[in-house]
């Protein structure tokens, strides 16, 4: 597990920036715009580019051959792009450059997210990979606690401090990656998926979609329009609704970045032992839960102590479902997975925040946790009907759906 732990630098990298990203930008903008829907909407540029680049991405990557690798290429491209305009976003001089800026940092973000992310599959066996997701989200999530906690005491001394940071992080990140991961000899793939990948197979994006997939990813889709809105927003939630101040309410999700971290690990050790989708609907359950009981929170301990609990409940859901959906599909088809992964949240990513931002426009933030809470529900259904139909519940860890039901 000595590799896995050391590629979670990049999801570490990847998980600061996004998180930096999502609790400050919307302070910039707000300078500019007024509307939360308008302010949503444009912290939503990094979904577009998602939506287009990251499927094509990721199923090109499965057919790239190169003496680095297959993803590795992606990420020396990549990452030194996203640093350097990662760093200069605060150095903004009106809302011009800053979606400017704010846009070729996403693009940049775009071209190695899926290949990151997919070279954890690549080195890591099937029956290993719930674990290891739980170990490199565990990096991200210290990224996150990093990005929230140290992140918004920089901020206060100058704004663009967290930033910089996060930009040499992220070169740093790619140092550390790139000279200890070898794709030609870390790759688990047979020798007879070797041949195959040498001769450039075309993986068809809607040959991927058949009925279970399409259930979990609705699934996903929803509970990432939970996700993303409640993270997008809730500084502005804090700060707006709750009174709390800039600093006090980017704080306030280092405790539900800090219970992911904690929870990362052993969320994969269990859904290793007791099944994938077993855990994936506790978390959906226990998030619920939470988001419901925030709507009638105005007390800051109080409000913590639930962001604790649900950073807990996300680990059991997003530590589990990457490996989940991987699962349903074949081992060359991995990059295709993972870029319908990340097309389906970017999809909820680009919905939920303008959409909330509307609500929040209408009728007020408190009609925030009432729409997630919704959102978590109806993953919920979707989740059920994968179960129901799909996987057989005699063994607890046969979380391999049965293919073209």
């Amino acid at each position: 597990m000595k590799k896995t732990w050391l590629l979670g630098f990049g999801f570490f990298s990847i998980s600061i920036t996004w998180a930096l990203y999502n609790a400050f930008v919307p302070f910039f903008l707000e300078h500019y715009v007024q509307s939360v829907a308008v302010v949503g909407f444009l912290m939503t540029i990094d979904n577009y580019f998602a939506l287009f680049l990251q499927p094509w991405i990721g199923n090109r990557s499965d057919r790239t051959t190169t003496r680095y690798g297959r993803r590795m290429p992606y990420l020396l491209i990549g990452m030194p792009l996203a640093a350097i305009f990662t760093a200069i976003i605060p150095f903004h001089t009106g809302l011009f450059t800053l979606l400017l800026f704010m846009i070729l940092m996403n693009l940049s973000m775009s071209l190695y997210r899926s290949p990151t992310v997919a070279l954890m599959p690549d080195t890591t066996l099937e029956n290993k990979r719930t674990k290891a997701n739980g170990i490199i989200n565990f990096m991200g999530g210290v990224g996150a606690v990093i990005a929230f906690g140290v992140g918004s005491i920089l901020y206060d001394y100058h704004q663009s401090l967290p930033f910089i940071v996060a930009g040499l992080l992220t070169l740093i990140c790619l140092w550390v990656v790139s000279r200890t991961i070898r794709e030609s000899r870390d790759s688990v793939i047979t020798s007879l998926d070797t041949t195959i990948l040498g001769k450039k197979p075309r993986i068809s994006l809607k040959g991927q979609l058949d009925r279970t997939t399409v259930l979990l990813l609705a699934a996903i889709f929803f509970w990432f329009v939970a996700y993303q809105g409640v993270e997008t927003l809730f500084t502005l939630y804090g700060k707006n609704y709750l009174g709390l101040s800039e600093k006090a309410s980017s704080f306030s999700l280092t405790f539900f970045s800090l219970a992911f971290v904690a929870f990362a690990i052993p969320s994969g050790f269990l859904g290793n032992r007791f099944g994938k989708f077993k855990m994936i609907i506790t978390g959906i359950c226990g998030l619920f839960v939470v988001f419901a009981l925030v709507i009638f929170v105005n007390d800051l301990l109080v409000l913590r102590i639930l962001l604790l609990i649900g950073g807990m409940f996300w680990a059991c859901i997003n530590i589990n479902s990457y490996p989940f959906i991987i699962s349903t599909g074949k081992e060359e088809s991995i990059g295709t997975r993972t870029g319908l992964y990340y097309l389906v949240s970017s999809l909820a990513a680009i919905s939920s925040p303008p959409l909330l931002g509307m609500m929040i426009d209408s009728f007020g933030y408190a009609i925030l946790f009432y729409c997630a809470s919704l959102s978590m529900l109806v993953a919920l259904a979707f989740m059920l009907m994968v179960r129901q139909r799909n996987i057989s519940l005699s063994v607890p860890n046969n979380d391999v759906p049965t293919k073209g039901v």
